[in-house]
């Protein structure tokens, strides 16, 4: 017996043609066209996959005769193939089989095969599968005994068959066909391995929400058209979302976060969606930086590479968006709530200057020292409403903040800024469980470098990463807090491992883990 899991069910931006004006055109629609089943007994599909562990010997799998044996175990011998981790293996036309052809993948010692690993698997497999015109593709995960290490890796090469099958092509007239195979899971217990495969499949929505998001050019992911997007996706599963207008920003003082875009017709807003997981008074916030295209303001970015790409500065935020919609999808238990700060820092004849004064939610005075600073203008009043407003046990924000991150660390690490052990322990265990890894950078002795001659701060300083923490850590209060600086992780250029050409959807993954590690120790 087998039961569909369908991977169409996600939201995602659909329409052919976006106004700028137009909030009406972002509307959901699927991700992706593969889909999923899980069963206990061998299927009839083109293509068979047989995860072999190392040193199995000789594979007998059931519907094998000895010819089929012979051929199979004669291709093994022949190719010296030995069932490492990663390795492979092809046969076509295998003798006897009504497969158009075998592909082993070897799991190595399956109790020591990493979720990531598993993971980069099932994404080498997809691309593999998609150089093939098999239409259905079955793959038999038997030969690993151990039920756990069965489900566990099974749904990790599920997640990463999907996490590389997704295309972002809403802007082509004519797109190339997205990958439509139709996959069956053969497992040890099939009721564990679905509901396993279903959590990553709430996981893996997530991150193609945030990859959506954060792929849309400048003048189709605007501030409301983001906020509107985020509510469609969110309130059909149970999350409240509010979404504050620009005046409303204004109302509550929060002139940090309305100046980046008062040049702008496409004025701030402020998204915030919360999942009511258990009945915890004090949720676990988080906020992330929707800079929904970063021209620089009139500190104007020149270089024509860098501007190009510049509406990944929304990735934060859409990573916000991703974890909250996964951590709903999988009926997590725990109290978070997202905080999405959303502008868009154009120029014209009202927009903010060098030199200007802005006065923050909570009252303090900021000195524009550089309008290209404009992240930590807009997360210091999503911080502050997260604090006075949502109350929090914790308060985790992640941004796209500055080039001085990636001169330190590169793109291996995010910058992880926080005084607080329990936070700093579980991001970075979240980090490295899901590879999206987080390096502690010191706060301390750099109290003075965002000192301003004529406000209470100022938008820069240096060194330019801990300026950015610094700034931010005010408005976190006494909340315990922390910041990671994911400037360079957002884009891949090509496709690589788990990530398709174009948007990461960095961060979901990292989030969504850390809620459910943090609120496992909070209890």
């Amino acid at each position: 017996m087998k039961t569909l899991l369908a991977l169409s069910i996600g939201a995602v931006l659909a329409g052919s043609t976006l106004l700028s004006t137009s909030v009406s055109a972002v509307t959901p629609a699927p991700y992706i066209h593969t889909q999923f089943s899980v069963t206990e007994s061998m299927q009839q599909a083109d293509l068979l996959v047989v995860l072999v562990p190392e040193d199995s010997g000789e594979l007998r799998l059931s519907g094998w005769d000895r010819a089929s044996r012979n051929h199979i175990n004669r291709a093994i011998s022949v190719a010296a193939f030995d069932g490492k981790a990663g390795s492979q293996l092809e046969i076509v036309a295998p003798v006897g089989l009504n497969y158009g052809r075998v592909l082993l993948l070897g799991v190595g010692n399956p109790a020591e095969l990493t979720r990531v690993k598993a993971e980069d698997m099932g994404a080498s497999l997809s691309s593999w599968v998609n150089g093939t015109k098999a239409e259905t593709v079955h793959v038999h995960s038997q030969l690993i005994a151990n039920a756990s290490d069965n489900h566990r890796i099974t749904a990790a090469m599920s997640h990463g068959v999907e996490l590389r099958n997704y295309r972002f092509d809403r802007f082509k007239s004519q797109p190339d066909e997205r990958p439509a195979q139709r996959y069956s899971w053969q497992v040890a217990l099939a009721t564990d391995a679905r509901a396993q495969i279903e959590q990553k499949q709430a996981l893996a929505q997530g991150v193609f929400t945030a990859r959506e998001l954060t792929n849309l050019p400048g003048s189709s992911g605007y501030p409301e058209a983001f906020a509107n997007f985020a509510k469609a996706v969110l309130e059909p599963m149970g999350v409240e979302v509010t979404i504050l207008g620009p005046e409303q920003v204004k109302a509550l003082g929060m002139g940090s976060l309305y100046g980046v875009s008062q040049g702008s017709d496409m004025k701030a807003h402020l998204l915030v969606a919360r999942w009511r997981g258990n009945n915890d008074e004090a949720p676990i916030a988080l906020v992330g930086k929707g800079n929904t295209f970063d021209t620089g303001g009139y500190n104007l970015k020149t270089q024509a590479a860098s501007i190009l790409r510049m509406h990944t500065d929304k990735a934060g935020g859409a990573a916000v968006v991703g974890a909250i919609q996964a951590l709903a999808g999988q009926k997590a238990e725990a109290h978070v709530v997202g905080v999405v700060p959303l502008s868009i820092n154009m120029i014209s004849g009202t927009a903010q200057l060098p030199g200007d004064v802005v006065t923050a939610g909570d009252g303090s005075t900021i000195e524009i020292g550089n309008t290209d600073a404009e992240g930590r203008l807009i997360l210091a009043d999503g911080i502050w409403y997260a604090r006075e407003h949502i109350k929090p046990r914790a308060i985790v924000d992640i941004a796209t903040l500055t080039g001085a991150k990636v001169g330190a660390l590169g793109t291996s690490y995010s910058a992880l800024f926080t005084k607080d052990q329990q936070i700093e322990t579980t991001l970075r265990e979240a980090g490295e469980l899901v590879q999206e890894r987080v390096w502690p950078m010191p706060l301390d002795g750099y109290d003075t470098i965002v000192r301003s001659r004529i406000a209470d701060r100022i938008n820069t300083g240096s060194p330019g990463a801990q300026a950015g923490a610094i700034f931010l850590q005010h408005f976190a209060g006494d909340i315990p807090w922390a910041h990671i600086d994911m400037a360079g992780d957002a884009f891949n250029a090509s496709a690589s491992g788990i990530h398709p050409e174009g948007s990461s959807g960095y961060g979901v993954r990292l989030l969504t883990e850390w809620v459910k590690l943090f609120q496992a120790q909070q209890n």
